[in-house]
C-alpha cells in the first residue's frame, strides 16, 4: 500500500463506504503549539494528536522525542477513534514531519493501513471545520516491531557496516551549527541526506523513482541495511517514508542525535559528508 493519499484521493474516499479515521498532528519544532489552529478549522471528523505530549515519551537520556510507552500510546489511538485494521490517514501543517512520526508510530506498532495526506493540510480544497468531534472509541492495540528500529549502539554498527542517513540539514550535520542540542556534528560515518531535499516546494513527495535514485546515489545499494536518523525522530521518520516510497526499507533510530549527543562517550564527527 502506498504511504501516501493526495488530497483529491482523500475527499473521494471520505465519501466512500469506509472513510478513514482522520488524525490531525500539526507541530512545529520549538513551538507554536498546534492545538489552537486545530481549533481554528480541521478536517472534518479530524481528531487532534499531541506529538509532544502523546506522540513521544518525556525527554531525558532517551533524546527529546523518545518513543511512547505502547500501552499509553495505544490508548491515545483508541480514544481518537483508531480501529485495528480500518483505514488511517494522518496530516499536519504541510511540514510533513509530524504527520510522519503518526505514520510511523501507527506501523511500528502494527497498524496496517495508515497513510500521510500528502502536502498537508495546505494542499486540502475541501472544507474545514471549528468543531471537535467525539468518535466512538477505537480497539487499536500495538503490537510493536513491525518496522526496523535501531538504539545508539545499533545505529553506530549500522554506520560501519550499512548506510546510516542522517536526515538534518546540512549545517547541522556538519557541526556549523547546533541550534538545539549540546553537542554539533554527526554519528561517525553517517551520510547527509537532509529529509528537505525528499519533496518539492509545496511540500509533496518527489515522484518514486526521483526518491529511489537520490538514495541509491546517497550509498543504498541492493543488500544494502539502511536506517535514518535526525534530531529526535521525528524528521527521521518523515524520511523512512520517503524511502519506503522509493521502494527502500530502512529502519529508524529514534533516540537520534538529541540520544546521541547527550552522551559524551559517544565519538562525535565534524565537517562534509565522507562522500
Amino acid at each position: 500500500m502506498k504511504p501516501i493519499i493526495s488530497a483529491s484521493e482523500l475527499l473521494s474516499e471520505l465519501a466512500g463506504v469506509r472513510p478513514p479515521v482522520l488524525l490531525d498532528v500539526r507541530w512545529t519544532l520549538g513551538g507554536p503549539p498546534g492545538r489552537p489552529a486545530y481549533e481554528a478549522g480541521h478536517l472534518p471528523g479530524a481528531v487532534y494528536v499531541d506529538l509532544d505530549e502523546e506522540l513521544a515519551g518525556p525527554p531525558g537520556g532517551g533524546g527529546r522525542h523518545p518513543l511512547p510507552d505502547p500501552e499509553l500510546f495505544g490508548a491515545v489511538m483508541r480514544r481518537a477513534g483508531v480501529p485495528s485494521d480500518g483505514p488511517v490517514v494522518v496530516y499536519d501543517g504541510g511540514l510533513g514531519w509530524g504527520a510522519a512520526r503518526a505514520w510511523w508510530l501507527l506501523r511500528w506498532a502494527g497498524h496496517p493501513d495508515v497513510r500521510v495526506l500528502d502536502g498537508g493540510l495546505p494542499a486540502w480544497t475541501g472544507e474545514l471545520t471549528e468543531k471537535v468531534p467525539a468518535p466512538e472509541p477505537g480497539d487499536f492495540r500495538p503490537e510493536p516491531g513491525a518496522l526496523g528500529l535501531l538504539d545508539a549502539d545499533g545505529a553506530a554498527e549500522l554506520a560501519r557496516t550499512g548506510l546510516l542517513l542522517d536526515a538534518r540539514a546540512a549545517e547541522r550535520y556538519r557541526g556549523d551549527v547546533e541550534p538545539i542540542d549540546p553537542v554539533g556534528g554527526h554519528v561517525p560515518g553517517a551520510v547527509s541526506a537532509p529529509t528537505t531535499e525528499n519533496v518539492d516546494g509545496d511540500g509533496r513527495f518527489l515522484a518514486a523513482d526521483v526518491l529511489r535514485s537520490r538514495f541509491t546515489d546517497l550509498g543504498a545499494a541492493e543488500g544494502t541495511p539502511v536506517a535514518v536518523y535526525c534530531g529526535s525522530g521525528v524528521s527521521g521518520a518523515h524520511e523512512v517514508l520517503a524511502l519506503e516510497l522509493a521502494g527502500i526499507p530502512a529502519a529508524l533510530y529514534a533516540g537520534s542525535w538529541s540520544e546521541w549527543s547527550a552522551d559524551p562517550a559517544r565519538p562525535v564527527a565534524t565537517g562534509p559528508d565522507p562522500q
